[in-house]
């Protein structure tokens, strides 16, 4: 209980975790569904707050999302549900926020290689190349000739 305490966790987490204790199989298995049954253990509910804790706190892409699911040894059709309520427009909006973050950092480049920078940045962080244009594209409008400073006053 005190290893649920601490956070929740995925099935395949209390799996891995009692088997390393060295609990035996018929343990292992009967604990993790009765678990599951008080609602201790729930990978979609685990799947769902993990996507939406993770985009309140900071803009990320689908992309990084689903690989950090993942990680957690979630199942995929569990991945795609979580994943749906990620649409394209939360998707782009994200990728504009960091953009602008990146081009602040990188003002001191001329235009083009500040684009090329905050191009791979965005790409590093699994964004698609259409979000990675359009996130560009849009910090190119706001400011007239792009990645001014004047796009980043707070």
């Amino acid at each position: 209980m005190r290893y649920l305490a601490a956070r929740p966790r995925t099935e395949r987490e209390m799996l891995d975790y009692l088997d390393e204790k060295g609990f035996g199989e018929y343990e292992v298995d009967s604990t993790v569904e009765r678990l599951r049954e008080l609602g201790y253990v729930d990978d979609a509910a685990y799947a769902k707050n993990f996507v939406s804790s993770r985009l309140r706190s900071k803009p990320i892409s689908k992309a990084h999302l689903w690989r950090q699911l993942l990680q957690h040894k979630l199942d995929k059709e569990l991945i795609e549900q979580a994943l749906q309520g990620v649409d394209d427009e939360t998707e782009l909006e994200n990728a504009r926020q960091v953009a602008k973050k990146y081009a602040r950092q990188f003002l001191a480049l001329d235009k083009s290689e500040r684009k090329k920078r905050v191009s791979a940045r965005l790409q590093g962080r699994g964004f698609s190349f259409y979000a990675i244009s359009h996130a560009i594209a849009l910090l190119e409008d706001e400011s007239g000739e792009g990645f001014d400073e004047t796009d980043f006053d707070a």
